[in-house]
């Protein structure tokens, strides 16, 4: 939180930072525009396959979500979120490259639109965004 609060103040961007945790949130009367996460979405299956560059330098919370229930924080988001947005408000979420077409579709059955998948660099799913509408 301090490394972006850094972040913020050297590219002089106006930024609210929040620390909460989405899977016991407090902030519940709040409404935004934009949601942005990069939640956990390793399985933890994965961890002896990571680079030390990644996990030397990365909590381990971070980084690692349990096999059983990988998309647990991206459902707990997208539950959030799709009170919690503004009508036209989006959602954007960095995701593993296997569990992007999950997202989307876990995304879809939550009520967002516009839903789309976004390849990084290497050519792998990693980006879901999502729209609000209230029809």
């Amino acid at each position: 939180m301090e490394v972006a609060k850094e972040n913020a103040a050297l590219n002089q961007v106006d930024v609210e930072f929040i620390q909460d945790d989405i899977l016991n949130s407090s902030t519940t009367n709040r409404l935004w525009d934009v949601i942005v996460s990069n939640p956990p979405y390793i399985p933890a299956s994965e961890h002896s396959e990571m680079d030390k560059n990644v996990t030397g330098f990365e909590p381990h919370l971070a980084l690692f979500v349990h096999d059983n229930d990988p998309l647990i924080f991206y459902r707990k988001i997208a539950e959030y979120a799709i009170i919690h947005l503004t009508s036209g408000g989006k959602l954007f979420f960095e995701t593993h490259k296997d569990l992007a077409s999950q997202c989307k579709q876990l995304l879809e059955s939550c009520g967002f639109r516009n839903v789309e998948i976004r390849k990084d660099i290497s050519g792998n799913e990693r980006m879901v965004k999502a729209s609000k509408t209230d029809d």
